[in-house]
């Protein structure tokens, strides 16, 4: 049978977005601790969003080639229940934390994914992104979904450039264990936009139910 794709609304930095999120039937949300972003959240932020979320709503902390204390800090003040790793971050600094992990795997035409999962592999997923120079992610932009296997031995998480407007083709041509998403459903950066949250999960559900009925 069909899995329902699974949705991840990532860069939340107020309470208001994280609340759009859940209403709309998101699947988990993502906090970023990487400073230079323009969706960074400090400690105090984060423990307000977190405390506004409901059962079965998953919390992830994203990090980009932290310092361990910086992880650790997350995980003592705030109800994180997943890590993901967005830099160059080895095997074993990802598993040395009392949480799971997702890799973040930026995508190019020779990205071997049977390697890299195979390096981690304690990992519960790999998020695949659009690989950009300088950048660890939020770019925005696509990449090539030739790429991505429709089989593999570990969820993938399809991440980079989706909207409303292309993640039911997205899904279609790569039936990923989940989506992710940022700037796509921004109103700035930062900031979400409910309507495009509603708008977003509404096109991964109609493609689950298409799926169903075909």
């Amino acid at each position: 049978m069909r899995q329902r794709t699974r949705v991840k609304i990532c860069g939340i930095t107020r309470v208001e977005d994280a609340m759009a999120a859940v209403a709309a039937g998101a699947d988990a949300i993502g906090l970023v601790f990487y400073e230079p972003s323009p969706r960074y959240v400090d400690i105090e932020q984060a423990k307000a969003i977190l405390r506004a979320l409901p059962a079965f709503v998953t919390s992830t902390a994203l990090f980009v080639d932290p310092q361990p204390g910086l992880v650790q800090d997350v995980i003592d003040k705030l109800k994180i229940d997943l890590l993901q790793f967005h830099g160059n971050e080895t095997a074993q600094f990802c598993q040395s934390f009392s949480r799971p992990y997702i890799k973040a795997v930026a995508m190019q035409a020779d990205t071997d994914l049977v390697t890299i999962a195979s390096q981690y592999m304690l990992a519960t997923g790999l998020l695949l992104d659009t690989y950009k120079p300088g950048l660890p992610g939020g770019t925005g932009e696509t990449f090539n979904w030739q790429w991505v296997p429709k089989q593999f031995s570990m969820p993938l998480i399809l991440a980079g450039g989706l909207t409303a407007d292309n993640v039911r083709q997205a899904i279609k041509q790569t039936s990923p264990w989940a989506v992710d998403v940022s700037g796509g459903v921004e109103q700035a950066k930062g900031i979400k936009s409910a309507h495009k949250i509603q708008q977003f999960i509404e096109q991964v559900n109609v493609e689950y139910l298409n799926g169903l009925n075909a």
